[in-house]
């Protein structure tokens, strides 16, 4: 399931950037510009995913008590 998530935009360091000529993304840990969907092996998740990743190893528990 992680790997779902795993990805460039949800990391802590990803940063969008609006240019002239469209977006931008960088990390800002490995200090180069980088895609959304890319996945490197220093994905650190935000607070906001780690929640949801809670929420959804509780859902599937819960599914196999059942």
């Amino acid at each position: 399931m992680v790997n779902h998530f795993h990805a460039c935009a949800t990391c802590r360091h990803f940063q969008p950037v609006k240019a002239e000529k469209g977006m931008r993304y960088y990390c800002a840990r490995l200090q180069y510009e980088t895609k959304p969907r890319y996945q490197f092996n220093c994905w650190d998740p935000k607070d906001q995913v780690v929640k949801l990743l809670n929420r959804k190893l509780d859902e599937i528990s819960n599914s196999n008590d059942e």
